[in-house]
């Protein structure tokens, strides 16, 4: 099988899916001439042309408001936000108009939108351009929200976004747009609420999210050497979210530390390990570990940007503790 690009997957997924659908269109900030600041989007323009590869004026909220109406009546618009920190600025249209859209006219009216957007720290791109806001759309009804963690997730379940007649928000991660992992040629995609298991193991499990994925596969070939079977899971969709995998999972290993590069406080990391709590109590040996980004605006300075998202040897340093029953000597 071919290995390609993250960006190279989500580019294939979008020019597979407008090819396929004549009523789908993209548009957003420097999406055709420059082809976003990440390249992404590169060549979908020569192909597609300016009446559906779109540069919009820099108005989120203008061009996310058209968006929203363009779906109601009958296309299925592609938004791209070039920044998840960009996500404030379209609150209004996304939740309180797409989100709240077919509850309101008793299924009458659909949204078959898809909004691409980033996350991500360790760029060097300080506060305003590095936030990782998963939790804010996850918390609102109406939504569904996925996360890639590789090319393979990315184009799959972009595919799936896109053919939903519901709202969805896919979230990338901006530092593995050049990562390579293999994918089909010939068509797939990955259902929502589908999460995968990436390696097998008895002794803890640990559930990543996006960039954290590799993080924690990176901690289990670490403990792996001290004789530490570790389970990771992949969600892959947070909106809807696998329970029951998961929660098989951690009946089998007693032990679970939940992964995300969003800020810990009421964040994505405290609402998985709850539902894993709830329905895995009696056999859980340990409490389930929440491991989020630092509670801090994201530094510019590298030396403390990288303080702030968990590590491979710091996600190593906590499942071992947990499996060795001495949870109280890790800050």
């Amino acid at each position: 099988m071919r290995e390609i690009t993250l960006s190279q997957a989500v580019n294939e997924a979008i020019a597979e899916e407008m090819r396929r659908d004549p009523t789908t269109f993209l548009l957003g900030e420097d999406v055709a001439e420059a082809g976003t600041p990440f390249k992404v989007l590169s060549g979908l323009v020569e192909e597609f042309g300016t009446d559906r590869i779109i540069d919009t004026p820099i108005s989120e909220p203008g061009f996310m408001g058209m968006a929203v109406g363009a779906a109601m009546t009958g296309t299925r618009p592609i938004v791209d936000l070039m920044f998840g920190d960009f996500l404030f600025l379209v609150m209004d249209q996304l939740c309180n108009q797409a989100a709240k859209q077919s509850y309101m006219s008793g299924g009458k009216l659909e949204v078959p939108l898809t909004l691409r957007t980033n996350l991500g720290a360790t760029r060097r791109s300080a506060a305003q351009h590095s936030q990782s806001l998963q939790a804010l759309v996850c918390h609102i009804p109406g939504l569904k929200v996925a996360m890639p963690s590789s090319a393979y997730e990315a184009k799959g379940l972009m595919k799936t976004a896109i053919r939903d007649n519901n709202p969805v928000v896919i979230i990338e991660d901006k530092l593995m747009y050049q990562e390579k992992a293999a994918v089909p040629e010939e068509e797939y995609l990955i259902p929502f609420g589908e999460a995968a298991v990436l390696r097998s193991g008895r002794d803890i499990t640990l559930i990543a999210t996006s960039s954290m994925v590799q993080v924690a596969l990176k901690a289990a070939d670490t403990l792996a050497a001290d004789g530490i079977e570790v389970e990771v899971i992949d969600p892959r969709t947070l909106v809807p979210l696998d329970e029951e995998t998961l929660v098989s999972s951690v009946r089998k290993t007693s032990r679970a530390m939940v992964i995300d590069e969003g800020h810990q406080n009421y964040g994505i990391t405290g609402e998985i390990a709850s539902r894993v709590a709830e329905k895995a109590f009696y056999y859980l040996d340990a409490p389930v570990q929440r491991f989020g980004a630092m509670d801090v605006p994201v530094p510019f300075s590298p030396v403390l940007e990288d303080l702030t998202v968990p590590t491979a040897e710091a996600v190593a340093e906590r499942a071992r503790a947990a499996v060795e029953g001495r949870l109280d000597d890790v800050a």
